[in-house]
């Protein structure tokens, strides 16, 4: 069994129910902490977004310049398993960030997002980002209280990786191609990410863009404040 997701291989199915229901209560708890969360949220007027995404896609340069780009302000709860550095990084680019360490821990979860908050000058915010740990599989099974989730892929992982992990192109409201300058140099397929994503998930958005050149980066920012002024 998987240590922090449950997953089950080859067991009996009397080991399989009790993981089930094992999996059941830690959900169940994380959920209302999640409820919590975003309740919290609301009360200040902040929008969250969970960010999640394979490690290297390009979250942190995501943020970095959504900083920079913007005149949102900006908190980020940040994942990983070890090291302070994409913390670091988003303090430099010039907003509040919070870093949290797993250690082996392979997401993040609301009880952990919860204490992130808390160590954010929330009455300085108006939208917060939960940076997940890179992971394609757990972190779409643990709501953290967010108000959408967006997952990132970029074109040096290949356009076959949404019907490969369906479970998290699946949780997304928005779905963002990243590293769109180099993607002829990996075959990557646009049409097929996009064909994939509308069979899977038909609500979901997609924006394609690169953080580093500019390229569609206005897209991004015009659905953020699209999505702060709706709500």
């Amino acid at each position: 069994m998987c240590k922090d997701c449950g997953c089950e291989t080859h067991e009996s199915s009397s080991e399989n129910s009790k993981t089930v229901e094992v999996v059941s209560k830690i959900l169940s708890k994380n959920d209302k902490e999640a409820d919590h969360n975003r309740a919290h949220l609301d009360e200040k007027g902040i929008f969250c977004i969970n960010l999640m995404s394979s490690p290297g896609a390009g979250k942190t340069t995501l943020l970095e310049n959504t900083i920079k780009k913007s005149d949102f302000k900006i908190g980020v709860v940040e994942g990983d398993l070890e090291t302070n550095r994409d913390a670091d990084r988003i303090i430099k680019a010039g907003a509040y960030a919070y870093q949290i360490t797993t250690g082996q821990g392979c997401h993040l979860d609301a009880i952990m997002v919860h204490k992130g908050l808390h160590h954010l000058p929330l009455e300085k915010l108006n939208l917060v980002f939960v940076e997940n740990v890179g992971n394609l599989v757990c972190p779409a099974s643990y709501d953290v209280g967010s108000h959408i989730n967006v997952v990132l892929l970029s074109t040096p992982e290949g356009s076959d990786k949404v019907e490969k992990y369906p479970v998290m192109f699946r949780a997304a409201d928005l779905v963002i191609i990243t590293k769109s300058s180099v993607k002829k140099h990996f075959n990557f397929d646009t049409n097929e990410v996009i064909d994939a994503v509308r069979k899977l998930n038909p609500k979901a958005d997609i924006i394609e863009l690169d953080s580093v050149t500019g390229e569609g980066f206005d897209k991004w920012l015009g659905y953020l404040k699209f999505k702060m002024e709706l709500r």
